[in-house]
């Protein structure tokens, strides 16, 4: 007889050890969840990796204060229904206090803006591990990243010094001040997470699904219409059937024209596509050719 684990029997197994190999290892470890379709898989994998305990961390999300409301209402259900601490690092009191300046213009976005609330509540509750959702085939400064990525004292990133991961071997040594960003599922793709969304049953907001939304078209890409996004001269708003493949800033992340009402529907279409969901959809990845690299070098997720 020979026992062979399917393609996401073989990518749960590895994020399990992952997150379990955190736990072990690390005092203060702690979980951002943001809601979208990404975090939620990861939630999912701790809560099986610690079954029936609760989870032995908290969550963490990064609200920009322009997130869909959709997606805030799902976090909230998901953390109270496990139970959870939720730790809310708000960009807008970093904006009141005049920690970071908004910015300004009809292109203005506060996704840039959340390294600095990031990196303050990583050293406020003295997290020395902080799980994230990101996956390398997401974008290339996101391939570049090791499951266990080093973060220096001031919460800087340098892709240059990572440690090597040689037989699934994962490096967690830090000083006082320096942290590592854990990325479970960072050998997923977008067709893994949504074929094991179906096979686990994962709930997910509500926008990840066909529905009608005013939306506009910017810069070649189809925006949800928002008080924090105003039209520029000559563009027109319309109702369109649309879902999002990615979920982030309302004010730089774009949805897609899309019939799909259901997993398996939202399935095809994945399969269907030759672009990734963050190249079709979100709009700060294209402030510059580098523009993902140069905030994760910052402290970025």
């Amino acid at each position: 007889m020979s026992y062979e684990l399917s393609h996401l029997q073989a990518l749960e197994a590895e994020s399990l050890f992952i997150i379990r190999e955190v736990v072990a290892e690390f005092s203060r470890p702690v979980l951002l969840f943001s809601g979208g379709k990404d975090s939620a898989v990861m939630l999912w994998l701790a809560e099986k990796a610690f079954a029936p305990a609760p989870l032995p961390f908290p969550l963490m999300h990064v609200d920009t204060g322009h997130n869909f409301p959709e997606v805030l209402e799902y976090r909230d259900q998901r953390a109270a229904a496990l139970g959870a601490r939720l730790e809310v690092a708000s960009v807008q009191a970093f904006i009141d206090s005049g920690r970071v300046v908004e910015e300004k213009g009809p292109r203005a976005s506060r996704n840039r803006l959340q390294t600095a609330p990031l990196l303050d509540a990583i050293e406020k509750h003295q997290f020395d591990a902080v799980f994230g959702g990101a996956r390398r085939d997401e974008e290339k400064a996101r391939a570049k990243e090791r499951v266990f990525s080093f973060r220096d004292e001031f919460g800087q990133w340098d892709p240059r010094n990572q440690r090597p991961e040689l037989w699934s071997l994962y490096n967690g040594r830090h000083r006082r001040g320096e942290h590592i960003r854990v990325f479970p599922l960072s050998n997923w793709t977008e067709m893994d997470i949504w074929q094991y969304i179906a096979q686990e049953r994962i709930p997910l907001p509500s926008i990840y699904f066909s529905h009608r939304r005013e939306v506009f078209r910017r810069d070649g890409m189809l925006m949800a219409c928002s008080p924090y996004l105003p039209l520029l001269p000559g563009e027109r708003a319309t109702t369109a059937q649309v879902r999002f493949r990615t979920v982030g800033d309302m004010t730089c992340t774009a949805c897609v024209e899309s019939t799909a009402s259901t997993v398996e529907q939202v399935i095809q279409e994945v399969s269907a596509s030759r672009v990734t969901e963050r190249g079709a959809s979100r709009a700060d990845d294209k402030f510059s050719e580098t523009a993902m690299e140069d905030r994760k070098r910052e402290g970025y997720f």
